[in-house]
């Protein structure tokens, strides 16, 4: 009896520690630096770099930088053309080749506004160009829709909640991935903000839960 109490006991510590090396049953973290850099009244260029783990810092996931060019169509439209690179490791806790990709991709962007209430919806096509190994490349085509909602809650202060679906358009599944979060946004000055966060990345076969922290800027230089 006392062995079958062992041997459970054994059985049960072994799952418990596998399963904590699971990624869904990590609490991980983006660091983030988003910026859009006003040209003329008609031009802006948009930069990103992000940092993301698996665990809260450590346990390296992927690091994707995106440079974009952005016309403004008119008060509530625009677009933007860009390019972006990302290097990144699929597997958690294993050592294993990292994935190199480039992305082309094409944005429209819809802005609203009631009262205090912002909106804006974010249609994006990316093309991605995936290097797994010295063997195998891979070409996608993905279609990503952007709902994010912001609202002023006090004096420099926000909160905003987005939600957002990726397609697959070269697959048969065409459900990729669902990203649902919020955060609050403290405005420093005119040109400089600071976000933290949380959401969920929802994928066919998990749920992975990440803490986002971020700074947003933003500057102009057109000529007055």
């Amino acid at each position: 009896m006392k062995n079958i109490a062992f041997i459970l006991c054994l059985c049960f510590s072994i799952f418990k520690t596998q399963a904590q090396k699971k990624p869904e049953n990590q609490l991980g973290a983006w660091y983030m630096y988003n910026g859009s850099h006003t040209l003329t009244d008609k031009f802006a260029i948009k930069t990103m770099a992000h940092f993301r783990y698996f665990k809260f810092i450590s346990k390296f996931q992927q690091e994707i930088y995106r440079l974009g060019v952005n016309y403004k169509i008119s008060k509530k439209t625009s677009t933007t053309l860009g390019v972006s690179y990302a290097k990144a490791d699929l597997i958690f806790d294993i050592p294993s080749p990292h994935l190199y990709e480039w992305r082309l991709y094409e944005d429209f962007f819809l802005t609203s506004k009631w009262g205090n209430l912002k909106t804006k919806h974010r249609f994006r096509l990316e093309h991605r160009f995936i290097h797994k190994n010295t063997t195998i490349d891979e070409t996608k085509n993905w279609i990503r829709y952007d709902l994010n909602i912001q609202y002023p809650f006090a004096k420099n202060w926000s909160i905003d909640v987005f939600n957002e679906i990726f397609m697959n358009l070269d697959s048969s599944k065409r459900f990729a991935q669902n990203w649902t979060g919020g955060g609050i946004i403290n405005k420093l000055n005119k040109q400089l903000k600071l976000r933290i966060g949380y959401f969920q990345i929802k994928t066919p076969s998990k749920i992975l839960k990440r803490i986002q922290l971020g700074v947003i800027l933003n500057t102009i230089h057109r000529k007055k």
